[in-house]
């Protein structure tokens, strides 16, 4: 029984994209286990408070992942 967790900064997501975001999920995990364990798979979303989530050594907001959001693709 797959059991996915994912960690996001509070308010980062609304609650229309982390419903995509289980869907989604869910549909990749599928595509490796098979149909049959669609009724035994979990995806959890976890939110972490704006701040606590830490990356280069500082303190990363709900302001910065949605900056890093709405910036164009590079690559």
């Amino acid at each position: 029984m797959p059991l996915i967790q994912i960690s996001v900064l509070q308010d980062a997501l609304t609650d229309n994209q982390k419903s995509q975001l289980i869907t989604n999920v869910t549909e990749a995990v599928l595509s490796v286990y098979g149909e049959g364990l669609r009724p035994h798979t979990w995806v959890l979303v976890q939110e972490v408070k704006s701040g606590q989530w830490g990356l280069g050594g500082r303190g990363l907001t709900t302001e910065d992942v949605k900056a890093l959001m709405a910036a164009p693709a590079t690559g």
